[in-house]
């Protein structure tokens, strides 16, 4: 896929395609998914209406996680095969995956505060989620920090890589450790989702439509660094026979 798109034209025009089809598709489903999850979902039995929080809150996890497994792998991708597209990749994702992962954050605070009775604890789920938020930002001051691009991207890629050590970590925590607060899986599960339908459809259409607005994000961003990247080269090449 990476090779296919490498070549700036052929990425141009898919780009052309998938990024307002990737757009009205979010909007749609992230609109449909918040009618059904605002008003017709039953309330919870425990809970309330605070249970609602959760059609932002595992959505914006999932895509926390699953962004930076992508970015490790275009890093994966760059540091063996030099890939220029896949650093493109890595470089647009981690920002995205930054605002999903704190927007999970804050959601898991304000839904912990009347569930948990306190916004904060030092849960294994919950600090492995902020180690992994601080790995994007960790990512993005690293290759602000260093100059040189080659460099910079080299060792963003080294990075990345190893951060995703840190996703088993989010999603089996629960699993690993006694005495955690955060609940268990209730969507993944080798047994089927332990949810009702009324509630996994809206939270079904808003993470399909999170992750088309992350995509869309993604391929924006990837479209408009390669510009960037042409605009610069036109310059350079300007400069050079003046």
């Amino acid at each position: 896929m990476f090779t296919y798109l490498a070549n700036p034209q052929r990425f141009e025009r898919f780009a052309c395609i998938a990024i307002p089809v990737c757009g009205w598709g979010a909007l749609v489903l992230i609109a449909v998914g918040l009618w059904f999850g605002l008003f017709n979902s039953p309330v919870d039995r425990f809970q309330g209406d605070t249970i609602r929080i959760m059609y932002v809150h595992v959505p914006s996890a999932w895509l926390g996680l699953s962004l930076y497994f992508g970015m490790g792998i275009a890093s994966f991708i760059y540091f063996i095969w030099r890939h220029n597209l896949a650093d493109v990749a890595a470089v647009a994702i981690a920002p995205v995956g930054a605002v999903f992962a704190a927007l999970c954050l804050a959601t898991g605070a304000i839904w912990g505060q009347p569930t948990w009775g306190t916004w904060w604890v030092w849960d294994a789920r919950l600090t492995s989620m902020l180690i992994q938020f601080l790995l994007f930002l960790g990512y993005m001051a690293l290759r602000a920090a260093i100059e040189d691009d080659r460099l910079a991207a080299r060792s963003g890629a080294i990075l990345a890589m190893v951060g995703v050590i840190n996703i088993p970590i989010v999603r089996f925590s629960v699993d690993w450790w006694d005495g955690i607060l955060h609940q268990g899986a209730t969507v993944f599960r080798a047994d089927g989702p332990s949810i009702h339908g009324s509630q996994l459809l809206p939270l079904s259409l808003m993470a399909l439509g999170f992750t088309l607005l992350a995509t869309w994000m993604i391929l924006y961003r990837m479209r408009t660094a390669i510009m960037s990247r042409k605009a610069d080269n036109l310059q350079r090449l300007r400069e050079a026979k003046a």
